[in-house]
């Protein structure tokens, strides 16, 4: 989901993000969701690695004239964690992710080119949790479009299932990851401009942001 990057507690849900990840390769999880996606177990570490690295990356797109969040509508920690020079002048820069963005899209159209997915079974896939994220995410002022973390790989799994049930394990993944970006972060750009932030990254926050743990999740779960 969208979020205005590089504050400390985005940092602090980063590093949160990590001890789940980590929690879940201890356990084993990731293995097996890596598995069920086709990769080997180095090549899907590499995947998670570059992903929590790249979360730490946002490349500047554009920048939109927007106005200021009502007053005492910004929550407290986003006053108590705002970085001097990343307070707002009246734009906002629009940024992606590349960690929470553009390595799950690329691995995702990885995915597309090698399975037998059937384009409308894809697009039926992405544009269900496309709907159930915009519906479910909220613009934040101050901060950027929040989302509950499991409503995602919730439904991007069930549609999974119920599109392509023999492929649901890499359906799962491009709808849960492609549909957060289009639903959450795409068609809310519109809202962008009356959050008062000074930059809000597509992918945001990177990893715990969403994106890859609810291609994770939802193929778990599919």
């Amino acid at each position: 989901m969208m979020r205005a990057p590089f504050f400390p507690l985005n940092l602090l849900l980063l590093l949160l993000g990590l001890g789940f990840l980590l929690a879940l390769v201890q356990i084993g999880l990731v293995s097996v969701a890596f598995g069920k996606l086709g990769l080997s177990q180095g090549s899907g570490f590499l995947l998670l690695f570059s992903s929590l690295a790249g979360s730490l990356i946002n490349l500047p797109l554009f920048q939109l004239k927007s106005g200021p969040p009502r007053p005492g509508a910004m929550p407290p920690l986003g006053r108590l964690w705002r970085f001097p020079q990343l307070e707002y002048r009246g734009r906002t820069l629009i940024a992606v992710n590349v960690g929470g963005a553009l390595i799950p899209a690329s691995f995702s159209l990885y995915l597309l080119g090698h399975n037998p997915i059937a384009p409308l079974e894809a697009l039926a896939g992405v544009a269900g949790v496309s709907a159930v994220s915009y519906l479910f995410s909220r613009p934040v002022p101050g901060v950027g479009i929040g989302m509950p973390v499991f409503v995602a790989p919730l439904s991007a799994a069930l549609f999974a299932i119920l599109i392509a049930p023999e492929l649901s394990a890499p359906l799962a993944y491009v709808s849960g990851t492609l549909g957060v970006l289009v639903g959450a972060d795409l068609l809310r750009l519109k809202d962008i401009r009356r959050l008062g932030t000074a930059v809000a990254s597509i992918g945001g926050a990177g990893t715990f942001d969403g994106i890859f743990i609810t291609g994770i999740v939802a193929v778990l779960l599919a």
